[in-house]
């Protein structure tokens, strides 16, 4: 079974195979959804299964076509990525040249663009010109974060099809050692979630600090703190983090809601360059008061 080792979006599996069996690709997809859901790996099986020319269940992972794909020197496949910030027009019109060119190994070619959303205005109107008038032999998948990016005039070219985040579920059947505050973090994104586990230690001291400031003096805050400001470069993470242990934490006691919008200010300070150290000392005061000391005046 294709996409069978893919977590995740299983109504899309359905509707990828289906059209692999019978036989209904079309010319232009767009994969629509967030980071780090499996767009490229459906992409890619997708691909093959256009590619390969076996009998029966696609992709069959035996004949010439499939062969060159696992060993990634299939000639037929051509996978298009960012060149730094963006992906540029000479990148589309290589791929605009290459593809009038017939296929090599399969009666077909695939050709995926990455990241689409990065491509320049000039990109896409340059794209544009194959997309209307595209090989019978040939497909295009779009893979895109962020729609609003893409002109009207590509999108209204494209079928589009939206992956859903996967769900926590299956995250942890997928990853079954980390905390469910870190499944929550990672917002259904499989892509995120391996990233925040090489950094589960940092996050884990994160959390420790979140549980301590009730019954943490006032004096030892900052020194409590330390790991925060060593840890710059990975503050919007952190952040982001402390809001999901602050509304988990919020379920039960509402001061720790409160706790939420400090953290917003302090990443709306940050975004418009205030002094970080500062930020930061605010912010852990800002809180520390909040659960400390308005509840227990009142």
């Amino acid at each position: 079974m294709p996409f069978e080792k893919i977590i995740g979006n299983e109504k899309i599996k359905e509707l990828l195979t289906k059209t692999i069996n019978s036989n209904t690709v079309v010319n232009a997809y767009m994969f629509l959804g967030k980071a780090g859901i499996g767009k490229m790996l459906f992409a890619k099986e997708f691909a093959q299964s256009i590619l390969c020319q076996g009998k029966g269940s696609k992709p069959c992972n035996k004949c010439k076509s499939c062969m060159e794909f696992i060993g990634n020197s299939n000639p037929d496949i051509s996978i298009i990525e960012p060149d730094g910030n963006s992906i540029k027009i000479e990148q589309i019109r290589m791929l605009n040249s290459k593809i009038m060119e017939k296929p090599v190994t399969s009666n077909k070619k695939v050709y995926i663009i990455n990241d689409s959303e990065k491509m320049t205005v000039e990109a896409q109107n340059c794209l544009l010109k194959t997309l209307e008038e595209p090989p019978v032999y040939a497909t295009i998948i779009l893979i895109c974060c962020n729609e609003t990016k893409m002109l009207t005039t590509i999108k209204s070219r494209c079928t589009k099809i939206t992956f859903a985040s996967i769900s926590n579920k299956d995250l942890k059947q997928y990853i079954n050692d980390v905390d469910d505050s870190i499944i929550s973090f990672a917002d259904g994104s499989l892509g995120k979630l391996l990233q925040i586990k090489d950094k589960q230690e940092l996050y884990s001291n994160i959390e420790k600090i979140i549980n301590s400031l009730e019954n943490m003096p006032k004096s030892k805050v900052w020194n409590s703190c330390d790991i925060i400001y060593k840890s710059q470069d990975e503050i919007n993470e952190i952040l982001d983090y402390m809001n999901i242990l602050f509304l988990n934490k919020g379920k039960a006691e509402e001061k720790y809601l409160n706790c939420i919008e400090i953290v917003e200010k302090a990443k709306r300070r940050l975004l418009s360059n205030s002094n970080f150290n500062m930020t930061i000392d605010n912010l852990l005061i800002s809180i520390w008061e909040e659960i400390n000391e308005k509840y227990s005046r009142s």
